[in-house]
Formats: C-alpha cells, structure tokens, sequence
C-alpha cells in the first residue's frame, strides 16, 4: 500500500442525477461501494464534500457574496450526511464533522478528534467547507489534508485529469500524466483555485485528479494512477 491516509474530495455535482440537482441515489451508492472497498483494503479514509449539487456561493449576482457562501456551506452538510448513511449501510463507522457547530447534527471539527477517529478505524466526512465565506471546498480538502496529515488528496472531478486546454471545448486537448503545482499554477489551468494548489506544494501533499464516472475509478485512482493526473511539487 503506498498510502494510508488519504483524503477524498468529492464535487457535489459527482452525487446529483442527471438533472444536475439533488441526490442520485443509485450513484450514491455506488460511491458508498467503491468507499467500502478501499475501507476493506486498510485505507484510513477522509473526505470532503462539496455542495453543487444544491447551491453554489457563487450562482446568485445579486445575493451578497457571504451569505450566499453560507448556504454553500450548509448543501455540503446534507451531502455528508447523505454520504454518512450510505456508507453506514455497510456496517462502517463514519462521522460527519462540520466547520459550523450544529452539534444534533454533526459533530464540531476539531483536528484531533479528526485524527483520533481516523486512527480508530472511522471514515471521517468533512462538511461546512472552512467555516468562513470566500473559500471553496478545494480549499477545504488542502486544508483539512494539512491538518491532519494525510498522504494524497483524491479529486474526483467530470474530466479524467488536467488538460493543457479545455478537452470539451478543443478536440485536440492533451491530457498531463503528471506536473508540478508551479506548473498548474503557472498554466493557469483552473483545475482546482490557486490557494487551494499553493496549499498543497506548501504542505508538499501530492494531489490526483480523475474521473469519478467510470467503473471503479476511486479504486483505480489509487492502485494505478494511469487514468488522470498526478501533481506533486
């Protein structure tokens, strides 16, 4: 196993239905599966979620930006909760830890119990983004990875890796196998935000980004590496 403690970012937008809004309930339990494999294999396992699925900060023009921010941040607790009973169904332990305290909800997020249930053998879902408006869940994930000191941080996102140009817009797009966060950075290729990208060289965390729409790609991500892109520093 060449990690153990890994730390999955998952879009809000990777567990909603066609329609683009809401939760599927056949993708979230396929999810859920592919969790409980990893779970089986030793993997201590985090996760961030996000909350596109239901509301993005940054949608409304004419809402103010905080507020708008804060709805955002409570989506991510209903798509942790949902992600919470679905790997529940398996018989796994998991704990939902929010930013923001709503404790007959989710536990508060405190780094040490974080780790504390991570060395017990829980999965722990990380909701409620940092707490603190103009931050996105990307940057949640590379915070939370810090924090706790994980060894990689998945990204699940719609495209299997980083491309040196739009691949729906530009046929001829080429996909990167790997590179460097100064070369993300650099390229401007908006892959995940520039603090969230700075945060990871910072803490020397490699990252992977891949497609969560095929066939056991969570699984794939890990014990291959060959459908995405690694980025390290």
């Amino acid at each position: 196993m060449k990690y153990k403690r890994i730390l999955l970012k998952l879009s809000g937008e990777a567990l909603a239905p066609s329609s683009g809004t809401g939760i599927d309930d056949h993708i979230l339990a396929g999810i859920a599966n592919q969790i409980r494999k990893l779970y089986e294999s030793g993997y201590e396992i985090s996760i961030v979620v996000g909350g596109g699925n239901f509301w993005r900060g940054r949608s409304s023009e004419e809402m103010d930006r905080s507020t708008a921010d804060y709805m955002g941040m409570l989506a991510t607790v209903i798509n942790g909760l949902a992600l919470q009973d679905a790997i529940e169904k398996f018989s796994i332990p998991t704990r939902v830890m929010s930013a923001i305290e709503m404790p007959k909800v989710a536990e508060p997020y405190l780094r040490r119990k974080a780790v504390n249930h991570l060395e017990k053998n829980r999965i722990v879902i990380f909701s409620g983004g940092t707490g603190n408006p103009f931050f996105s869940t990307d940057t949640t994930a590379a915070l939370r990875a810090a924090e706790i000191e994980a060894e990689i941080v998945l990204f699940a996102k719609t495209i299997d890796g980083v491309y040196d140009k739009d691949p729906k817009l530009y046929p001829d797009a080429k996909r990167y196998h790997e590179m460097s966060y100064r070369d993300l950075l650099i390229g401007d290729l908006k892959v995940m935000d520039q603090t969230a990208a700075t945060l990871l060289a910072e803490n020397e965390i490699p990252c992977f980004v891949f497609s969560m729409n095929e066939k056991d790609s969570l699984i794939r991500a890990l014990e291959s590496q060959e459908h995405g892109t690694i980025i390290r520093r």
